[in-house]
Parts: C-alpha cells; structure tokens; sequence
C-alpha cells in the first residue's frame, strides 16, 4: 500500500496547508485531499510536481508499506 505519511509530515514542518501546496504543484486542491484518503494512488506526473514544488525527490513524500490485509 502507497502512503503520503512522509508528505504530510514534510508539510507540517513546513507549516503548510494542502491548499498552498496545490497552489505550489499546480494541481488542483481535490488532487491533495484525494491523497489523504487511505489506499489512493496517484499519478508519477502528480509526485514529480509535488517533488518540484518541495524541493525533495520522491522517496521523502511517498513510502510503500505492507498491506496488512493481504
């Protein structure tokens, strides 16, 4: 499973808001709370705007975790 954990955290030392950060990427707010959701994927153009507008690569905004379902 794809978790933005790393993001959200990255942000929050930031003292940034999710509408800032679209803002930033160029992605629209919706694109942002839709990561918020568990289990949601998005796109590699999506990460590398977010990667960009941060300054970072992507590993410091996404991690892969084990699905504990499966």
């Amino acid at each position: 499973m794809v978790s933005y954990n790393k993001l959200w955290k990255r942000m929050i030392d930031l003292n940034m808001k999710k509408k800032e950060l679209a803002e930033r990427a160029g992605l629209s707010l919706a694109t942002i709370t839709k990561m918020g959701k568990e289990g949601t994927v998005v796109t590699t153009d999506v990460l590398v705007k977010i990667c960009v507008a941060l300054n970072c690569e992507i590993g410091d905004i996404v991690e892969i975790v084990p699905d504990e379902n499966a």
